[in-house]
């Protein structure tokens, strides 16, 4: 065996490729807690998001659609349940699905000057892509392996107690799948247009999960 060949075999191997470097490196996010760097988010319970939707629903039959609007956006369910996290998507689409096509542009134009604006139509784009996936995934169930359609899982919203003018149109199941993604696909072209297209990148990189 030569000498290059013996010292090839005697000192490489693979072994450095099992260090953490991060470890090594001080500011590396391995030898600090990451949570530390975010802000701690109030935590919503279903009841509480059910709360937010009977208020919600007062506004609307009071006929402040703007007011329930921006009453779902400023209160995010960012920590919580599942259950809590659908049941306040419901809310947010009921809203949007009472709100005539003509007013939608006015009200984000004032939504968006108000204080706190940005993040509110920020907070309606993460409901929207939610909605659109919770949408999407309805419609490709809708069929089974054989081919003949079932019913898709439609997303319905909670109990009115008596109100049903609004209550009913929300993606429930006799709305197609269809109607529920064109509206909104709409809200989504309105948003984009007063806040502009850096509200999709804000949505796409923040931690922070409807």
């Amino acid at each position: 065996m030569s000498i290059i060949q013996q010292h090839t075999q005697a000192t490489l191997s693979d072994a450095w490729r099992t260090i953490n470097i991060d470890a090594l490196t001080e500011d590396s996010s391995v030898n600090f807690d990451v949570s530390t760097l975010h802000p701690p988010l109030p935590e919503i319970s279903e009841a509480d998001a059910r709360a937010i939707n009977g208020q919600v629903r007062q506004l609307l039959r009071g006929g402040d659609a703007e007011g329930a609007l921006r009453g779902c956006l400023e209160m995010p369910v960012y920590n919580g349940s599942e259950a809590a996290k659908e049941t306040h998507l419901h809310t947010v689409i009921e809203v949007l699905q009472s709100i005539k096509a003509s007013e939608m542009t006015p009200m984000l134009q004032r939504i968006f000057a108000q204080q706190g604006g940005s993040e509110c139509l920020d907070v309606l784009m993460k409901y929207l892509y939610k909605g659109m996936a919770a949408t999407s995934s309805s419609s490709s169930s809708a069929a089974d392996g054989s081919g003949r359609a079932t019913p898709a899982r439609a997303m319905t919203p909670q109990a009115t107690g008596g109100f049903s003018q609004v209550g009913q149109r929300p993606m429930a199941s006799n709305e197609s799948t269809g109607s529920a993604m064109s509206v909104l696909l709409s809200w989504h072209e309105k948003v984009v247009e007063v806040a502009g297209l850096g509200c999709i990148g804000r949505v796409m990189t923040d931690f922070r999960r409807v």
